[in-house]
């Protein structure tokens, strides 16, 4: 199944056009014809089938057949990672976690980050991509990216974890994890976090966790973090 995307669909909805950019790319590229079916999502969880009735390469527009609205997961899984310095490997991370199942995602600068700026519109159609290309129907929310201490100082509902390198006492990930509660996990950049970092984090009610026995590359921590608390709640429920 190819799924497109439109935000600004309900279930009220009835029939729609695609902007021009879309149309173009369903006209003149797929060759998409009139009375052809389309499915759509609006990102958040509802599955739109749907079949064209003008299919204009300016304005294609399509008419609402039948609306599915996808189960929406149990928990909430939010991870703040700091940005890497090669770009491909951040953008790696946002593709798998997207195909993966996470919810929310928060750029965080830290004491030892090596990249301090970010192009969030090239990882927000990263994001994109990677739901339309696995059909999911939920798009993981992409936020602005903020230095550590701002993030601390956010109140996150459930588990908030933070995973670091320090030979400190640490739980594994899956000792702390609980079915369907909600979980912001906390990965650091190349260097890791620093002790007043880790600190800030403990005294903000972070409990710190360790991913495994080896040392993992901030992206790929990401993704096993990711990973883990999918498939724990998967097996769980």
């Amino acid at each position: 199944m190819q799924l497109f995307f439109n935000p600004n669909i309900d279930e009220k909805t009835e029939s729609f056009s695609f902007d021009k950019e879309e149309s173009r790319h369903i006209i003149k590229v797929l060759r998409k014809k009139d009375s052809d079916i389309l499915h759509v999502t609006n990102g958040s969880g509802l599955l739109f089938e749907t079949q064209i009735t003008l299919a204009s390469d300016n304005k294609c527009t399509v008419q609402v057949l039948s609306i599915n609205n996808a189960e929406k997961p149990k928990f909430h899984l939010h991870l703040a990672v700091a940005p890497t310095k090669m770009n491909d490997r951040f953008e790696w991370f946002l593709e798998k976690a997207t195909e993966i199942g996470i919810q929310e995602i928060t750029p965080i600068f830290c004491d030892r980050s090596e990249r301090k700026v970010i192009n969030r519109d090239r990882f927000e159609k990263i994001i994109l991509s990677a739901m339309k290309q696995c059909n999911e129907t939920f798009l993981p929310k992409l936020n602005e990216a903020i230095s550590f201490k701002e993030f601390i100082k956010q109140k996150n509902e459930g588990l908030q974890l933070i995973a670091h390198c320090e030979e400190t006492d640490k739980k594994s990930l899956k000792e702390v994890l609980k079915p369907n509660e909600d979980v912001t996990i906390l990965i650091g950049p190349e260097g890791d976090f620093s002790e007043k970092e880790i600190a800030l984090a403990l005294e903000n009610n972070y409990k710190p966790v360790t991913l495994g026995n080896t040392r993992l590359r901030t992206e790929t921590a990401a993704v096993v973090a990711c990973h883990s608390v999918v498939f724990f709640n998967e097996v769980s429920n």
